[in-house]
């Protein structure tokens, strides 16, 4: 017998956790779910910015927590595990967006950039994944966790000097892969979102020097991505909407990457 499709995508009684939930890609990741009846955790580093995100979905009637943490520190991870699970009980949605970037030349990077990029994009996410999996979707045999790659992880670039950050999200593509195929026994779907460009901190800099037309003229849609446009694609992987589907890595990006490769 068939579940009505309201009912899949109910979220109400949940638990998620959202890395680099303060603003952005996570906020708008973070808000879908709270819209679908979740209660949910934020946390990045910055606690003002943690707090105003938190009053700003308590406003549109979401039950809204936060806990301030670096992400790439295990045991921050660990505290931030315990304290959501305390304060709203096993986590069911953990949703990896914490990430950071920095351009530079190849030949000129910086290590320090490099490691503190790879510290963010690619520790954060097992780190999170480990700590959420072995304290409640592993015993529970249940769980949803969704990864923020890029398109930037798919595929090289020529205009944008991005070594350590298309690293860094071709490692969480396969991460997620991998992941998907170890815990899948367990009842635990594991996806990926990569996104392309989108106005955020993260890509001022870029949508500045290429321009907001030119980025958007490149896309089969001849646009960049809105505050509404991960929303979907989230409720699908954070669902029973999306039981079935493990291990994938979906592009959000206007066509850039059906065309481009990446």
């Amino acid at each position: 017998m068939s579940t009505p499709i309201t009912q899949l995508f109910d979220l109400t009684g949940q638990v998620a956790l959202v890395t680099g939930g303060s603003r952005g890609l996570g906020l708008q990741m973070a808000e879908s779910l709270g819209e679908a009846g979740a209660k949910v955790m934020l946390t990045s580093r910055k606690a003002a910015d943690l707090e105003e995100a938190a009053a700003d979905l308590a406003a549109k009637g979401i039950d809204a927590r936060w806990v301030a943490a670096d992400a790439s520190d295990p045991e921050q991870v660990q505290r931030v595990v315990a304290e959501t699970v305390q304060r709203l009980g096993p986590i069911d949605i953990l949703i990896n967006n914490a990430g950071a970037t920095w351009g530079a030349p190849a030949e000129d990077y910086p290590l320090e950039a490099w490691d503190k990029v790879m510290n963010l994009n690619v520790r954060s996410v097992f780190l999170f994944s480990q700590a959420v999996g072995k304290v409640s979707m592993i015993p529970r045999r249940k769980g949803r966790i969704i990864n923020v790659a890029s398109i930037a992880g798919l595929a090289g670039s020529i205009h944008v000097k991005f070594i350590a950050y298309g690293t860094s999200k071709g490692a969480v593509v396969n991460l997620t892969r991998t992941l998907a195929a170890e815990w899948g026994g367990f009842g635990i779907t594991v996806n990926a979102l990569a996104p392309g460009f989108f106005p955020s901190k993260m890509t001022k800099g870029t949508l500045e020097h290429f321009g907001v037309d030119k980025l958007a003229a490149a896309a089969p849609l001849k646009r960049i991505g809105d505050d509404d446009d991960l929303k979907g694609a989230t409720l699908l992987f954070a669902s029973a909407a999306g039981k079935h589907i493990t291990g994938q890595i979906l592009a959000i990006d206007g066509g850039v990457s059906s065309v481009n490769g990446g």
